[in-house]
């Protein structure tokens, strides 16, 4: 369905903008939004529109050199500035900016700011897209990016860092809907439209893959033949040279297809057809797992199929594993490789039918859409004894999600991912994902922040991968913060990670956040998986725990210990040994980030407690009493 136009500056309306320089109008006419560090205050709370922003959060971008004494009285004259100019504009004088939830926050309705217009409408494409309305989706996207102006978002208060961060969020996201823009006007036929821009981001992102490969079929499909496959040599030298790698899979497919049919080829296959592509990007990131990958290669590419589950805690990359698994896996699987979100974007398990709903449309199963679930999931068994696909179900929650979505017969073979075990599934090959070594961790930070950033206080940097449990996700959202803070000595950063109250706010990068994955597994614990991991965090970080303090945290004989551990390493929240060991020589851990993130939980009685007893009435102790 169409969205209704927005219009700037229609009657009395206000209209913000963040992409280009920071700006309000009403009525056509600007609104003085005051001096710089009060516009800084503005830049943030509309960065997060709707959402209470932490004092601290705005201190730190003010005042990104150490607050002065007198920060918390001037952030409330900059606030006070703000709701009078709001309020001379609503007729409210608080209607606009509120207190709440220790910070304050910015109430904006989405025709009032452009980066909310911008998501709108960037939703709404990818899912006619995903429709298969292409016109529909190109013509939304485009609107979207229309919004931009010509100079970078924020760009009058990027040396902030703080908003400088917030900016390169803006331009990264603004990059993929360019990509999804420029693939459907080449797979309509329209790749002129969006052959000139292509060249342009091209030269200022040579690594960004998507973009590469999009200017690559346009040049092909206008009939510059040569130009495409130059295109790619380029790319491929550049690879070699600056990071010792080659082009992904799917890139160099592309380019065999281009050089060996002489005709249009995209980077990836009809939406609704067998044969069909439909995968993330394969990170140029990924390190070390050449033990785990070499076995889902193997199990995965068996002529006769296989299911396959890959567990492990939340952000030790899983996804990125199966990923990268799906790609170098192109050659045995024909009828096509597809990918699939178990999940909601907010965490939430989505509804069996409406992943097989979503399976039925990407792999053109006939019958998909049917009322009743019993015959979509016989079309849907159908399909898969017919045909040779490897299918990625990314982040399942529970055995209950995918019952009757693996093949029960035929040659395909379907990867899972989940933080739990999924114990209930019968017949798989199970990998469980360990967290990382620290030379590991510390490669994978050298992809993003560059080796020689890491050469220049190696000692600075394993503290950072230590502070981060070297869970790959904390590892890369460090890397991304790192990668942008250039000015931000690596042992500064160090001491930031290694404040148990502060290490969750540093990681955080754009909109990838450690703290949301890590609420995501919380939320999907039981009230008494919950209270024995309270108890557990509570343990002195010394290197893991044994049975027998296990029994003491939780009051419990050694039976019910066994059962609350077990029912945690099922979970994905405790980590035990790979290899046989009875249950008393067993060490078993919680990462270092869940192990705070459960002390937040449990409240203040508890966060700053070593021993396992809880203060009566705390947070803590109430979910143990209801569990």
């Amino acid at each position: 369905m169409p969205l209704p136009p927005v219009r700037p500056g229609a009657p009395g309306a206000v209209y913000f903008s963040l992409l280009g320089p920071l700006s309000a109008v009403i009525d056509g006419r600007p609104l003085p939004l005051g001096p710089r560090k009060q516009r800084l205050v503005l830049a943030t709370l509309l960065s997060r529109p709707n959402t209470p922003v932490p004092v601290d959060v705005l201190t730190d971008v003010v005042w990104p050199e150490g607050p002065p004494r007198t920060a918390r009285k001037n952030l409330q004259v900059y606030v006070s500035a703000a709701r009078a100019l709001f309020g001379a504009v609503d007729g409210d004088d608080r209607g606009r900016v509120v207190h709440d939830c220790g910070g304050y926050r910015l109430r904006v309705e989405e025709g009032e700011l452009d980066t909310l217009r911008f998501r709108t409408l960037a939703r709404a494409g990818r899912a006619a897209g995903e429709r298969g309305d292409l016109r529909t989706a190109a013509r939304l996207l485009r609107e979207a990016l229309d919004l931009w102006g010509e100079r970078p978002p924020l760009h009058d208060l990027r040396d902030s860092a703080g908003v400088a961060e917030e900016a390169e969020r803006l331009e990264a996201r603004c990059l993929t809907v360019y990509e999804d823009w420029a693939e459907a006007e080449i797979e309509t036929g329209r790749a002129g439209v969006a052959l000139d821009g292509l060249r342009d981001l091209v030269e200022r992102h040579p690594f960004r893959e998507r973009l590469r490969a999009a200017w690559m079929n346009s040049l092909h499909q206008t009939g510059r033949q040569a130009e495409a496959l130059a295109v790619y040599d380029d790319y491929r030298q550049l690879l070699a040279r600056e990071l010792g790698l080659e082009p992904s899979p799917a890139m160099a497919g592309l380019y065999r297809a281009m050089l060996g049919e002489g005709r249009a080829a995209r980077a990836s296959a009809p939406r609704n057809a067998a044969g069909g592509v439909s995968l993330p990007a394969d990170s140029r990131h990924f390190t070390g797992r050449e033990d785990e990958l070499a076995g889902l290669l193997d199990v995965s590419g068996d002529p006769d199929g296989a299911v396959l589950v890959v567990s492990g805690p939340a952000g030790v990359g899983k996804s990125a594993l199966a990923v990268r698994a799906a790609h170098l896996l192109a050659d045995r699987f024909p009828d096509g490789r597809i990918h699939v979100r178990a999940r909601q974007e907010n965490g939430v398990a989505r509804a069996r039918n409406d992943v097989l709903e979503e399976l039925g449309r990407l792999c053109g199963v006939a019958g998909r859409g049917l009322p009743d679930p019993a015959q979509a999931e016989t079309a849907w068994q159908d399909w898969l004894s017919r045909h040779r696909a490897l299918i990625v179900l990314d982040d399942v929650a529970d055995e209950a999600s995918v019952r009757g979505l693996l093949p029960r017969s035929g040659r395909c073979s379907m990867l899972l991912t989940s933080r739990s075990q999924l114990t209930g599934l019968e017949a798989v090959h199970r990998t469980a994902l360990a967290v990382p070594g620290e030379d590991e961790a510390l490669a994978l930070l050298g992809t993003l922040i560059g080796r020689h950033r890491l050469r220049t206080d190696p000692a600075a940097a394993l503290r950072v991968v230590r502070a981060c449990g070297c869970l790959p996700l904390a590892v890369a959202v460090s890397g991304m913060r790192l990668a942008v803070l250039r000015h931000l000595p690596l042992a500064e950063y160090a001491d930031r990670l290694d404040d148990p109250a502060g290490a969750l706010e540093e990681l955080v990068a754009g909109d990838v956040s450690v703290r949301s994955r890590l609420a995501a597994c919380w939320r999907d614990l039981g009230t008494g998986d919950r209270g024995a991991l309270v108890r557990i965090a509570g343990l002195p970080e010394d290197g893991g725990f044994t049975l027998e303090r296990a029994m003491a945290a939780l009051d419990r004989d050694e039976r019910g210990t066994i059962r609350a551990v077990e029912s945690l390493i099922g979970s994905g929240a405790v980590t035990s040994p790979s290899g046989e060991v009875t249950a008393h020589a067993a060490l078993y851990e919680v990462p270092r980030l869940l192990r705070l993130y459960a002390r937040e939980e449990a409240g203040p009685e508890a966060a700053g407690a070593r021993q396992p007893a809880l203060a009566p009435g705390s947070g803590a102790s109430r979910l143990l009493s209801r569990g």
